[in-house]
């Protein structure tokens, strides 16, 4: 028997606040709220890892310094069919990040890479910062990793780099092939969240009844959803236009990234209304910001320039700088609404949500015109990926990214994909 709207959970404050009550209505194709026993189902994941990639981090301390990690690495880059008896923990790893469910559809991988592609600068620095990861820091548990990695403001310009890195690799068209730089970029990442792991509960200040267990699978499925749901909607309010089948592929990808990365079949949204569903019950249980909440948002505000490739302390920079900010900013405001923003503590500078429209008609009236002209969509692509490129390859001469996702594992350091 299906469960009626008594039986169901009341809304989150996210879900009755502007933009989302709208989103909601528009995109989720139905009532999202859980029933209790749903919520339950949910929660119980918030003690459970990546045991797959957790056994291999165990395996590899027990082996010689080094010897883990190049065993690793020659598997990634070269197949573990050319490791003479790899170890127990490292196959199952393989196995498991090679096998390809038979759900995946090849076709609508390419387009959702496709159609994330030639969303270009936009996309690598509209959304991505001001609305992915911006919202991300709203949820207080997995901030709690972040803030233990050290110096957050001289960190947080490497993060976003890091991050924007690892999302054109896997969103370029191929990107997701085996031996693909998003394929083992993705495997890294992985892994490192088991190192994550491993170093938190170490610690002996981790607070698991307050905190959850760290990087558990309730984090993990939120990244599908920060890039998905959050992602596609931003991307919507900066005049960017999807067909069906375009917001389809994007889920689908997500969905098969999201198997990439270990969360649980049980946890894997299959369709976008899932994904909305996966989104309630985060902002009914995740969205709990704290002052570590904005710190991580003030020191990403103060990243926007250095990952926009801005150098020097001279007054022109400074005041590119200060606009850029404003500008984030705006948008961040606009796109997770007042009462999150305030708690992020982000600049109110109405006058710059004028940027944001004025950016979002033009970027609208353009997709209007792709839309119906032979052969602007397949420009788009090539436009897009070759604009991103070169927005990142300026930029990381501004910083020291970690492109290699290898940073020892005691001082955390990772694309920044945290639930929503």
């Amino acid at each position: 028997m299906s469960p009626t709207s008594t039986d169901r959970l009341e809304h989150p404050p996210l879900f009755r606040a502007f933009p989302f009550n709208i989103a909601t209505r528009l995109m989720a194709g139905g009532d999202v709220r859980a029933t209790p026993a749903q919520l339950a189902a949910f929660r119980r994941f918030a003690t459970i890892g990546d045991p797959v990639a957790d056994d291999l981090v165990a395996e590899m301390r027990d082996l010689s310094p080094g010897e883990g990690r190049r065993l690793f690495n020659q598997a990634l880059d070269h197949g573990i069919e050319t490791l003479d008896n790899p170890p127990p923990a490292l196959r199952a790893y393989f196995e498991a990040i090679e096998s390809v469910p038979v759900w995946v559809d090849h076709d609508r991988l390419a387009l959702g890479a496709r159609t994330m592609t030639r969303t270009g600068i936009l996309g690598v620095y509209g959304p991505l910062p001001d609305i992915a990861l911006m919202g991300g820091y709203l949820s207080s548990k997995p901030d709690k990793v972040l803030v233990r990695s050290g110096d957050l403001y001289a960190k947080a310009p490497g993060r976003l780099i890091e991050t924007a890195t690892w999302w054109v690799q896997i969103s370029t068209p191929g990107g997701l092939d085996r031996f693909s730089d998003g394929f083992k970029s993705t495997a890294r990442v992985r892994l490192t969240h088991a190192h994550i792991r491993a170093a938190m509960h170490r610690r002996d200040d981790w607070d698991y009844e307050a905190w959850d267990d760290p990087v558990n699978q309730i984090h993990t499925v939120g990244t599908l959803i920060l890039f998905s749901v959050v992602f596609t909607g931003g991307l919507q309010m900066l005049g960017f236009q999807f067909s069906r089948r375009e917001r389809e592929a994007i889920f689908h990808f997500w969905r098969y990234m999201g198997h990439l990365l270990g969360v649980h079949p049980d946890l894997l949204p299959a369709t976008e209304a899932d994904a909305w569903r996966i989104t309630w019950l985060e902002a009914l249980t995740e969205f709990l910001p704290d002052e570590d909440s904005k710190k991580l948002a003030a020191a990403m505000m103060e990243a926007v320039p250095t990952a926009h490739g801005l150098r020097g302390d001279g007054p022109v920079s400074r005041g590119l700088g200060w606009l850029l900010r404003q500008t984030h900013g705006a948008y961040s405001r606009l796109a997770l609404g007042k009462r999150n923003a305030d708690r992020l503590g982000l600049p109110d500078r109405p006058v710059f949500l004028g940027v944001i429209g004025a950016i979002a008609a033009g970027n609208f009236a353009l997709e209007t015109v792709r839309r119906i002209t032979p052969g602007a969509t397949s420009l788009a692509v090539r436009l897009g990926d070759a604009s991103r490129r070169d927005l990142l390859e300026r930029a990381s001469r501004t910083s020291a990214p970690d492109l290699s996702f290898t940073r020892e594992p005691d001082a955390p350091r990772q694309p920044e994909m945290q639930p929503a």
